[in-house]
């Protein structure tokens, strides 16, 4: 058996183990990273130990966070443009209760489309 890659082992036992390092983030994630890798523990398990031990599963969870923050704002846009906000200066229970509900819509929306799929 030809042993060609670079690892270091330590002896434990009667044993070798790896020496295995994982490349800590430097940015922590987000909302969205977070659930996804959640989602991914939870549902996906091969996936999710797939991606961990290959270094993929940073990178994906980084790019899902910052579409799903991009989606968001794009879809609260256009939800804010279909269903106008209530003057805020007069009313602002109402517009932050408006506001909540799109922002409920939109989050619904991008958990279906990035988080669960």
């Amino acid at each position: 058996m030809n042993m060609s890659s670079n690892l270091n082992y330590t002896q434990t036992g009667d044993y070798l183990l790896p020496n295995l390092t994982l490349n800590q983030p430097r940015k922590p994630l987000g909302k969205y990273g977070r659930l996804c890798r959640t989602y991914l523990m939870n549902h996906r398990p091969v996936l999710y130990n797939t991606m961990l031990l290959n270094g993929s599963l940073y990178p994906h969870l980084m790019e899902v966070e910052q579409t799903a923050e991009s989606r968001m704002q794009q879809m609260m846009a256009e939800l804010l443009k279909q269903n106008p906000a209530p003057d805020k200066a007069q009313n602002q229970l109402m517009w932050v209760q408006h506001m909540n509900s799109l922002k409920a819509q939109a989050e619904e929306l991008v958990m279906t489309e990035l988080i669960y799929s």
